[in-house]
């Protein structure tokens, strides 16, 4: 995995929805909600989770703390929203490959190129970070992130089954095996590619990735 305004992530985009009448206050609530999602997401992205306050994000946003218990009552409900937007947007992103893709081999390169383009918008995939922490954080982020994951490399064995058979790809093992060294390559190359030769160390290690696979 995105990727999320410009996201992990994944450049998804948003459909604002745009009121010509006075704005309703379930309508104001939502879109607040919405903003300090934006604004949590990109420090876990940037920073961590573990290295970002509530105060960080009031200061962005010029408003209170208070206001912003009365959206997300704890940093942990915060975090289990993070994961779960970031996961819809993920598998809307995922559908759309499936969709315009014409084989097997196509799609995983799309797939490979959602974290490239994280990573290009100088960012981190919001999963990967915050696995980094994960002894640190709520067994509901814990659960939350597990799920993230079971969504990527399912479809990724049913894209590399599909390649076997279309013969687009090729490589040992069990799909499911497959799937999981695939995602843990390109979270693993995107951590070492932040501190140390940015994209062009990322692009190289892509590179080798896919070619494990016939590409």
């Amino acid at each position: 995995m995105l990727m999320m305004n410009t996201d992990h992530a994944i450049r998804v985009k948003r459909k604002v929805e745009i009121s010509e009448g006075p704005m309703d206050q379930k309508t104001a609530t939502t879109n607040t909600s919405q903003q300090i999602l934006d604004i949590a997401q990109r420090l876990v992205q940037t920073r961590g989770f573990n290295a970002f306050s509530y105060a960080d994000i009031a200061s962005a946003m010029g408003i209170s703390k208070a206001s912003l218990h009365y959206h997300f009552v704890s940093k942990s409900e915060l975090g289990v929203k993070l994961i779960e937007r970031y996961k819809t947007e993920f598998a809307a992103t995922l559908d759309e490959i499936d969709a315009e893709s014409a084989n097997a081999a196509e799609k995983l390169k799309r797939y490979v190129n959602i974290y490239t383009e994280v990573l290009a918008d100088d960012r981190m995939c919001l999963c990967g970070m915050l696995t980094a922490e994960f002894v640190t954080l709520s067994k509901s982020m814990q659960l939350a992130l597990d799920a993230y994951f079971d969504l990527n490399e399912r479809w990724l064995a049913r894209v590399l089954e599909s390649g076997l058979a279309d013969r687009s790809l090729r490589f040992e093992g069990s799909a499911n095996d497959a799937s999981q060294y695939i995602v843990g390559s390109l979270e693993g190359s995107m951590m070492m590619a932040r501190p140390h030769g940015g994209l062009a160390r990322f692009h190289a290690a892509t590179r080798h990735l896919l070619a494990d696979f016939g590409i």
